[in-house]
């Protein structure tokens, strides 16, 4: 069993930053690809970073030059530094993993909770 659990969410003011955190933990061999993602009020969740284990990261469009998304692959965590919020920003952000499981060697999905964040203007 696998479990993500995000910290970091809040209430801040337009411009300024908030920094998500997403731990994994149980039966983990490996962790490919780590995600963020977030869901608006009435819309569709989209995808706002995803980070390799090599490095390699991808952004939104909508949050290119503000968010970075940083992984710490010893302690199975992913970040997501948010600077210059707009309050088209808010929402539930998820964690989102694709881990491979010590028990049987499968790859599988795994979503968090999700961590509110709300920008004001």
């Amino acid at each position: 069993q696998v479990r993500l659990v995000e910290s970091g969410g809040g209430l801040v003011q337009t411009g300024g930053s908030l920094r998500l955190s997403c731990a994994a933990s149980g039966s983990i061999f490996s962790i490919s690809i780590m995600r963020w993602y977030r869901q608006a009020p009435g819309k569709q969740r989209e995808l706002v970073a995803g980070a390799t284990s090599g490095g390699s990261t991808n952004y939104a469009d909508s949050v290119k030059g503000r968010f970075t998304i940083s992984r710490d692959n010893a302690k199975n965590t992913v970040y997501l530094q948010m600077n210059s919020l707009k309050p088209e920003d808010t929402g539930v952000y998820y964690c989102n993993a694709d881990v491979r499981s010590t028990t049987d060697g499968v790859l599988r999905n795994y979503w968090g909770q999700g961590t509110q964040v709300t920008v004001s203007s």
